[in-house]
């Protein structure tokens, strides 16, 4: 056993909401790991909060259906909301943070009008996809169906 083991690190679940698997992600850039590995869910509420403490080094600031964090072990997240949500250009979705603003685990980030979406046929399923590992592996994604903001790891690492 080596001394010099890397601590198993976490990654929290950014909603509540229901596990999907990654290669069921309707959307073959997320499904098949192109913009690299990651976790999904459908979000029960439209509230999207901060996986861990970090700073936010992204956010599409004229859609807002997406951010990034960049965290401790400085590996960046991509926080993705919907599929084709890009297309609404904002319209239902409101930003609590900013490029640049320290935040702090289970925070608000993003929240957005589920109805809307569902109204314009857009799956409000979200994606976090670690983009920069820095050199960090995923060891476990979490195996529950139901997760809850803050609290469930989502994702341990090392």
């Amino acid at each position: 056993m080596s001394l010099f083991k890397k601590k198993i690190k976490k990654l929290y679940a950014i909603a509540d909401g229901t596990n999907v698997p990654m290669e069921e992600v309707p959307d073959e850039v997320f499904s098949t790991n192109m913009m690299r590995e990651g976790v999904a869910l459908i979000p029960d509420t439209g509230n999207i909060y901060a996986p861990c403490d970090g700073e936010i080094s992204m956010l599409m600031e004229h859609s807002l259906h997406a951010f990034g964090i960049i965290n401790e072990d400085g590996m960046e997240l991509l926080i993705h909301i919907g599929l084709n949500s890009v297309e609404l250009m904002g319209e239902g979705f409101q930003a609590h943070t900013a490029k640049g603003k320290h935040v702090h685990k289970g925070e608000l980030l993003i929240s957005f009008d589920k109805e809307l979406l569902k109204e314009k046929g857009i799956n409000d399923i979200t994606m976090m996809v670690l983009v920069e590992p820095k050199g960090h592996k995923i060891v476990d994604i979490c195996p529950d169906i139901h997760v809850q903001k803050g609290e469930t790891c989502w994702l341990s690492y090392q």
